[in-house]
């Protein structure tokens, strides 16, 4: 088992969403995190100056069979893809078990295929 962890644009959350949800991934967890990037630098949108030190973007976090990571990773590559700086990154790790406290099952049988 792997977990996937992106950060990405705010902007391009539901697009993400909707992409995974077709796709191979049925459930994830997501919530809104602020980053500090190597751009820093200030934008002036309609007369109002700002600062691009503090990022807002969306982290998903995914656990999945391993089967399922790489069509997981391209569909968020494409999908959150803008080519401007700050589009996000992309981190995989293992996953030793897992257990679902209802049945008390563990392993990667509990991660159940979307076919």
């Amino acid at each position: 088992m792997k977990k996937i962890e992106a950060i990405i644009r705010k902007t391009k959350f539901e697009e993400v969403k909707e992409a995974l949800l077709d796709g191979e991934i049925d459930w994830f967890e997501y919530h809104d995190v602020h980053g500090i990037g190597q751009s820093r630098q200030e934008r002036i949108y309609r007369g109002v100056c700002y600062n691009t030190d503090v990022i807002e973007r969306v982290a998903i976090s995914i656990v999945c069979r391993e089967v399922v990571v790489e069509p997981t990773i391209n569909t968020i590559l494409k999908v959150a893809h803008t080519g401007e700086i700050g589009d996000g990154r992309i981190f995989i790790s293992d996953v030793n078990d897992c257990y679902s406290i209802r049945t008390g099952e563990h392993g990667d049988t509990v991660l159940r295929d979307k076919k």
